[in-house]
């Protein structure tokens, strides 16, 4: 049974950073792709980046780079989001999941295997 653990969001001034961790079980991160997703208030839900960990590749949209950074602990089996310089249209619920034997080719479609829950970011400006 997979599932995902999305943690680390809060409320936070514009400006800040906030660390998201996506801790996943029953299904190694090294065999699989992880997305971070976030979906602001009446918005649909968007792709904003994700990693490889076996190939060592992550990819990110436009908007979020230079300030967003994708990584991974293998012994942990858990993905982390970096989110610098915080700005108030950061604010939405971020959402990890899993693109199980694929390389990130399907995330920005959003075609993943497992979903776990959100977590509120909310940024104060």
């Amino acid at each position: 049974d997979v599932q995902l653990q999305a943690s680390g969001g809060g409320l936070v001034q514009a400006g800040g950073s906030l660390r998201l961790s996506c801790a996943v079980s029953g299904f190694s991160i090294d065999d699989a792709a992880i997305g971070w997703f976030r979906q602001a208030p009446g918005k649909g839900r968007e792709g904003v980046s994700c990693i490889s960990p076996s190939a060592g590749s992550t990819d990110y949209i436009d908007s979020v780079k230079g300030r967003f950074s994708i990584s991974s602990d293998k012994s942990k089996n858990t993905v982390f989001l970096q989110i610098n310089n915080l700005k108030p249209e950061d604010t939405a619920v971020y959402y990890c999941a899993v693109e199980t034997y694929s390389d990130c080719s399907r995330y920005r479609s959003m075609r993943m295997d497992y979903w776990g829950e959100g977590t509120q970011v909310t940024v104060s400006s």
